[in-house]
Order: structure tokens, then sequence, then C-alpha cells
């Protein structure tokens, strides 16, 4: 057990292998690098390979003894500065070990097919094996001061995979975006780190959690400078985990490519705030009024992500936001003191959310045949609908994702978002309301997400397959409700529910589009979508047994029987007396009683969307009782009203892009301008100013001056007179 202890340190070099490699393969051999470039995902992957059974190889050590190991190397030492850098392997640290190599393997090999067609398919795979190591290097830091150096590189990495296609102007300014909105969040961390120094003279956890507790405790250091260097430590996973106010940066991250969206955005970069505020979760147990101040931001950020989410038309962003939400989750567990639970919806909600981006990306390459490569197209969920004939495993791993996210018992994230939802409610029955609430929203986005993309028809092909040469364009909006131009009235697609009267396909229709299917399916396949290569579809085979039984690890549900709860009796803090473990056992009539309410607020937001965006909408719009309560002019003005305004907030990204466009972009371009002109016209004017003065008091000088006695006389008698002038008249 000591030896491998000792070599854990090899854990984040193993994947800086490949990037070098290929580095130095583009400077000295370029061209055969470049021929034999598919060749270079196998080592990608192997090395990742090798990092996960090391992984776990370490996870069962810790289950097994519950050790904490750390082992230090001296960096800087002098009589007053000493600076550590090691590797530390807890629980915490297994933890994330294991998520970041098993979704890694899954986007490697995912990626390998995904952009094999891309010329820039050598520098993806330095760019993500690169990022792999920074964060693999980020968990295994000892020391605050190591953190933020992985931190940084991290903050790198994205930003090159984030803006990978830099020649399109939206992913340029998306990575520039991620940048300098973490940058705000990064320098908070880096005067939070220094403000700990100062205190504590120290950058070691033990003695950051050891020393803070006895000054606070003996009133030794002032409790607000305290407080605020701890919440500028909170800042940087903030910005880093895309909370409420520095969440502006996630959605616009998705002009990545999607393996990218599925690694950053739901297992890794995201999770690195979350894994700070772990690592840190003593120090922030024993500072006044930060647990609050986390738990209120992670709230807003759940219930504000999850009314983005609802009318998003791209998929990628509708996702995006869930990420957002379900982060909310995460830090509001962290702030609630529920320290178990939220590492277990971190993980849940890691394999989930990556099955769902992946099978979005599955989905936009089925798209590519059919509308080109167009982001705007083939990944709006307008243009969709009906993939369900064309890909079946992709529909399935994509339903069994939504099911999960929504909280739909047995898959995995219904262990872990029922478990924060008690705990919010039991802390405070707002905190409960709004969780609860939200997690109905959650069901209706992410079903609706499916619906718009799986059920119907394919929309953006019905002019192939009605044969008509005229062009038209469906929004659907907020609630399902479909608009068209007034030449294709007759064929208006089965979405809305809120007209009185709904048009659908006539039967001969159907009838000619289904032998219009089956016979030129596969004679000209590239008029509709299909199903991705086995490369593509083995990672989402391989997440989907992760989302249907990773949930295990934390079930404890009956303690006289059944006992699969591995985290309670494992994930414990470095610093054990700081936290309770809250492992409670109940029987299992009590867990139904328990569950029932946010499982029945999960189905009814599931059943709403099915309502608004379902296909059997078409087939019988008489029985929904909606269309008997809103039948009156008035009212449905009233509903039209409330549609349009929840669509605009949710569109517009609940006004806060715009807001601080007005409030920091344009305000700094005008306090620049401003700043420019009071430089130019009075910091400089000033000495000008004096300068233009004196000379043209010289030339006056010089004119009066010319020798001439009469010319000197002539001025002395004219002021001499004016003088007497004035003492004689004034």
């Amino acid at each position: 057990m000591e030896l491998i202890y000792q070599y854990a340190w090899i854990i984040p070099f193993l994947s800086l292998i490949v990037p070098i490699i290929i580095g130095i393969g583009l400077l000295l051999i370029s061209t055969a690098t470049k021929e034999i470039r598919r060749i270079w995902a196998f080592p990608s992957i192997f090395f990742l390979i090798i990092t996960m059974i090391f992984s776990l190889n370490l996870s069962i050590q810790q289950i097994n003894g519950n050790l904490i190991y750390q082992y230090l190397w001296s960096w800087t030492i002098n009589k007053d500065f000493s600076l550590e850098f090691g590797y530390l392997i807890d629980p915490l640290t297994s933890i994330m070990l294991i998520l970041i190599t098993t979704v890694g393997i899954t986007v490697l090999i995912y990626s390998d097919n995904y952009m094999s067609h891309d010329q820039g398919y050598l520098r993806f795979f330095a760019y993500l094996n690169f990022f792999n190591a920074s964060m693999l290097g980020l968990v295994t830091s000892s020391n605050l001061i190591q953190i933020y150096v992985f931190w940084e590189i991290v903050g790198i990495s994205s930003y090159l995979l984030i803006g990978f296609w830099f020649t399109r102007p939206l992913a340029a300014n998306a990575c520039q975006k991620a940048f300098i909105t973490n940058r705000i969040g990064d320098f908070g961390l880096l005067l939070g780190i220094l403000g700990f120094y100062w205190i504590i003279g120290s950058f070691e956890f033990r003695d950051l959690f050891e020393i803070t507790n006895n000054f606070i405790q003996k009133n030794g250091v002032n409790s607000l400078f305290t407080t605020l260097c701890t919440f500028l430590l909170f800042l940087g996973a903030i910005a880093k985990s895309a909370q409420f106010p520095l969440h502006i940066w996630l959605p616009d991250a998705m002009e990545g490519p999607t393996p990218i969206s599925a690694l950053i955005h739901a297992a890794t970069m995201v999770a690195a705030g979350v894994f700070l505020v772990g690592r840190l979760f003593p120090l922030f147990l024993i500072t006044p009024y930060i647990m609050d101040i986390i738990s209120s931001i992670g709230l807003i950020t759940l219930f504000l992500g999850a009314t983005l989410a609802l009318a998003q038309k791209d998929i990628k962003r509708s996702l995006a936001y869930s990420t957002m939400s379900q982060l909310g989750y995460i830090i509001l567990a962290l702030g609630i003191g529920s320290f178990r639970a939220a590492l277990f919806h971190l993980i849940t909600h890691a394999y989930s959310k990556a099955l769902l981006f992946l099978g979005s990306g599955s989905i936009i390459h089925s798209m590519e045949p059919v509308v080109g490569y167009s982001p705007d197209k083939n990944q709006n969920m307008v243009l969709m609908g009906g993939l369900t004939n064309y890909i079946p495993i992709t529909k399935t791993a994509f339903l069994l994702g939504t099911l999960s996210l929504c909280g739909i018992p047995p898959l995995a994230c219904f262990w872990s978002k029922d478990e924060i939802l008690s705990n919010s409610w039991l802390h405070s029955p707002i905190y409960g309301i709004i969780a609860y609430f939200t997690a109905g929203l959650t069901a209706f986005y992410m079903f609706r997400v499916y619906l718009l993309t799986f059920d119907g028809y394919l929309r953006i092909n019905f002019q192939a397959y009605s044969g008509t040469k005229t062009n038209f364009f469906y929004s659907i909006s907020l609630w399902g409700k479909s608009t068209c131009n007034k030449s294709n009235t007759n064929r208006s697609l089965p979405l809305s529910i809120i007209n009185k009267k709904v048009s659908f396909f006539s039967k001969e229709k159907k009838n000619s589009l289904r032998s219009f299917k089956i016979f030129f399916a596969n004679k000209y396949t590239s008029l509709f979508p299909h199903e991705s290569d086995n490369t593509m579809l083995i990672p989402l085979l391989l997440l989907i047994l992760f989302t249907v039984f990773v949930g295990l690890i934390g079930i404890h549900f009956d303690g006289r029987g059944l006992d699969l709860d591995l985290l309670s009796r494992w994930l414990t803090l470095s610093k054990n007396s700081f936290i309770e473990n809250s492992n409670q056992y109940v029987i299992f009539y009590e867990f139904l009683q328990n569950v029932i309410f946010s499982v029945s607020i999960a189905t009814f937001g599931l059943c709403i969307a099915f309502i608004f965006y379902g296909s059997i909408n078409s087939f019988f719009p008489n029985l929904f009782l909606i269309n008997l309560f809103f039948k009156k002019d008035v009212k449905r003005d009233f509903l039209d009203q409330i549609q349009n305004a929840i669509y605009n907030w949710s569109y517009n990204r609940g006004y806060i892009d715009i807001l601080y466009t007005n409030v920091f972009t344009l305000g700094i371009r005008r306090l620049s301008k401003f700043t420019e002109f009071f430089d130019k016209h009075i910091i400089d004017g000033i000495p000008n100013g004096i300068g233009v003065t004196s000379f043209f008091i010289g030339e006056g000088v010089r004119f009066i001056g010319n020798g001439r006695v009469s010319f000197y006389l002539f001025f002395f008698l004219s002021f001499v007179s004016l003088f007497l002038l004035i003492f004689l008249f004034f």
C-alpha cells in the first residue's frame, strides 16, 4: 500500500506524454506526424486507462484503510518563506480522479471519430490531453498555491479548447468571454490565498484549518477580514462552476466541439469549483456567514439556470443551462452542510450530463447529411423532430440521461437529487420550496428537449418529403405554439396546443411520407439522418451503464438489509472534526414516503412537457383542459402575455448579458473615452496651455521692445492717461 501511494505523483504526468510527443513530432517531422494522426488517439486512451487503473487502486486502498496520504517536496526555503509542492490522496481526491479518468476515456474514444475529418485533429488531442493533465494535477494538489497554479493551467486549457475553431467569430468571442469571466474569479482566489497567508503564514490545508479555527475561537483575527478572504476563495469557485453572477460564459462555451462540452462542462472544469469548495469545506464551516452566502448563491443559480433553459432552441445551450442549474443544486447542498449529498450529486450528474452531451453530439452528427455543417441548423431543435426511427441507440441513451436528470428512479441522479431536496427542506422550507419547484422545471425543460428532438416528424426535411417548392420556417415558442407562412397553413406541423384548431398531416400524406422514406432510405441516404459509428456509440453505452448503476454507491434506505452506501463509510474530510457523517438509515416504506413527493413533481413536469410538445397533441387536441380554460379572448391574451414574458426572459438569458454589456462593456468604453478626453485636454492641456501662453507673451514682448524711444514714450503716456481717466471718473 505504501508503494502505490509513493508513486501517485505520476498520475498528472501520464497524460502529458502524448501532447509532448505530438509537439516534438510537429516541430521535427511535421509531415509524418500528420500522416499518422489517427494513431495518436490510441496512446491518449492507453495512458488515461493506466491512470484510471491507478486511481481505482488508490480508491480501493482508501475504502479499505480510510487513510490520508500526503507527500511533499521542498521547492523554496529561506528564513521567512518556504514553499512546498506535493500531492494529497484522500477520499475527495479519489472520487475526482475516478470521475475525471472515466469520463475522459469515453470522451477520447468518442472524439476519435467525431473529430476525424477536422484538420486540427492533432491539435485537438494535444489540447485534450493537456487539459486532462491539468485537472488531475489540480485534484491532487497539496496546498493552496499549487491549486492556484493548476487552476490557471485549467483556465488556459479551456480557453484553447473552447476556441478550438478560432476562425469562427462566435468561437473566438466565446473563449475570450470564458477567459475574462474566469479571470475575475481567479483574481479573487489569488487575493484570498494571499490574505490567508498573511493571517497564518502557510499555504498548507491543515495549517489553514487549524490555525484559522484557533484564531476565530480566541478572537485572534479580525472576523470581517477572515470572512472577506474566505469569500474571495469562494469567488474562484463561483466563476469556475458558472454560478451567479459569473455564469455568463457557460452557454457561449458551447461553441467549442461537442466532446469538449461533455468533458469540460459536465465532469471536469465546472466540477473544479465544486472540488475547491469541498477541499476548503472545513474553512467555510467555521467562517461566519459564508455558508449562508454559499447556499444563497447556489439557490439563485439553480432557479436561474432552470428558467433560462425553458425556451432555448440550441440543444447544447439547453444542456449548458441545465448544467448551471444542477451545479446550483450541488453548491446549495454544500452551503447547507450536506457534504456527502453534494459530492454524490456531482458524481451522478457528471455521468448523466456527459451522456447527454455526447448524445447531443451524435444528434448533431446525424443532422449534418440533411443540413450540411451549420451550427445554426444542426443544433437547432426547432428544425429536428422524428429522429427516433433514424438514430434509435442515440435516442435510448438520450432518454435515459434525460430521465436520470429529471430525477426518475431508479436512475443515478434520482438518489442524489432526492437527498439534496430533502436536506434543503429540513434546512429551510423556503429553500425546499424553490428546490422542489426547480426540480419540476428541470423535468419540463429536459423532456422538452427530448420531445422536440425525437418526437413527431423531421421538420427541416419536410419540403423533400412533401414535394412542395415553397419555403417556410416553423417557430416553436416556449409552450409548443408553432407559426408558419400563410401559404402553408394547410401543412402546419402538429406542435400547437394553445390554438383551438390544430391541423395535422392527413392519412394519405403520412402514407406517402412512409413510402418515400422506405423507398429512398437506402438509395439516397444523404437525405436523412443516420446513426453514428460504433466508436461514437460505444462511449454512449458505457455512460448508460454509469447512469443506470452509479447511484447504487449512495443508497442507504434499509439498515437491516441492503446497504450499498459506500460514500458514507468512505467520504470523509481531510479534517474530520469539522463535519459529522450523515449516514442515517430508514426502513423501506419511510424511504418511499420521503421520495414520493419529489418523484410526483418530476412526473408532473414530464406530463406538462408531453402535453405541450408531444405528438399526441395532434390527434386529441380537444382532450386537454387548457383549451377549455382559455377559450375567451381576454384569458387567451393574458396567457399569451405570460408566455411571451417567460419566453423573452429565457431566450434573452434573463437580460443579464444585456445588463453586463450596458454596464460593464459600454460603461468601460465611456469611461475610457472620458479618461482619454481628460488626459488629452486637462492633464496634457494645462502644460500645453502654459507653453502656448508663454509663447504669445514672448511674441508680444518682442514686438513691444523694438528699441525706439518714441514708441516707448507713446505707450507710457497712453497708460498714464488711462489710469488718470479711471482715477477721475471712478
